[in-house]
């Protein structure tokens, strides 16, 4: 049998092609365990998460997993620092960054083997980011949940694989092997899922949260907080609705900000999912289900061999209209 390279398993030494997004207040050592031992990336995301706790959810997923797990840092976060040096003492094999220039990350970590992969918006961010020495890139488009850039991952993905030298690993809008099918023609080597993930039964987030993403449709997700530079996805609620009606009424910055504050927790921990933020792609209309992390990583490769399988007749489509033209 022909043996096919991939340079994302072999970068970090992970059985599937799929990395568990970084959330915040939900990507914890219980799930990134529950998906690295299924074989993908499981990611524990250290947000503003105080550095003892940190700690002890790193500790926490080695007892859970002896396969490779990732950290997601958001380099704008106050901890930021203080995060990098807890994933320098734990030897973190893989590291996801966010928000914020990856320079001193890259500086710290890869010379003890991290193996650094920032998530980029935009094809100069991707140049940026490879030049500064990252080992590959995620390129998430605008159907991602919680934060976002402006252009959308079917646009962005095929850019930045054109830009760059290092694998892309695409991520923004994908739940199933369909999505994961589309993004490997698109020229990924591999997708990042957040939303699809939160819909598992090994993740901790409350029950209520998840109802709401399997309740979505197309149209449920919005986009606020457009005025203050920092564009975030979410489920329409009552939170999102009065964050909007403050857009447009022109409150100031620090009122938006301040009316914001604390809302993603209230969702994802209180299971506050009128006035809380309820983070979420658009791919939220395509989860109806809540299985275990396992059984979504084999279910989604086991559709994408399908979808690839029939791109076969596809294909030869393609190529007979090119033969009738002479091409």
């Amino acid at each position: 049998m022909m043996s096919l390279s991939n340079r994302i398993l072999e970068l970090t030494g992970i059985r599937y092609p799929v990395f568990q997004g970084g959330m915040a207040w939900v990507a914890d050592a219980q799930l990134a365990a529950a998906v690295s031992n299924a074989g993908g990336l499981g990611i524990i995301a250290a947000a503003n998460m105080p550095p003892e706790l940190l700690d002890r959810e790193l500790h926490r997923v080695r007892e859970l997993t002896d396969r490779p797990f990732g950290l997601n840092i958001m380099l704008l976060s106050p901890t930021a620092d203080d995060v990098i040096e807890i994933a320098a003492v734990h030897r973190v094999p893989v590291i996801t960054t966010g928000a914020g220039k990856p320079g001193k990350v890259i500086e710290r970590l890869k010379p003890l083997g991290a193996k650094i992969i920032p998530v980029v918006a935009s094809v100069a961010h991707a140049r940026r980011v490879e030049q500064q020495g990252a080992d590959a890139v995620i390129a998430e488009g605008l159907e991602s949940g919680g934060h976002i850039g402006e252009i959308s991952t079917f646009a962005l993905v095929p850019q930045v694989v054109d830009a760059v030298s290092i694998p892309v690993i695409a991520a923004g809008g994908i739940a199933d092997g369909r999505g994961v099918a589309a993004a490997f023609a698109l020229g990924a080597e591999g997708v990042q899922m957040g939303t699809r993930f939160v819909c598992v039964r090994e993740c901790s987030a409350h029950q209520r949260y998840k109802e709401m993403i399997l309740k979505a449709g197309d149209r449920s997700t919005v986009v606020t907080g457009r005025s203050t530079g920092h564009p975030v996805r979410c489920i329409k609620n009552k939170f999102s609705t009065k964050f909007e009606e403050m857009e447009r009424n022109g409150a100031s910055v620090e009122e938006i900000e301040a009316f914001g504050s604390g809302r993603l927790r209230a969702a994802v921990v209180d299971g506050d999912v009128e006035w809380g933020s309820v983070m979420a792609g658009q791919c939220a209309g395509m989860i109806d289900d809540i299985p275990s992390a396992a059984e979504v990583i084999r279910r989604i490769f086991a559709q994408a061999a399908d979808v690839a399988e029939n791109m076969g007749v596809v294909g030869s489509f393609f190529r007979s209209l090119c033969l009738e033209e002479g091409m």
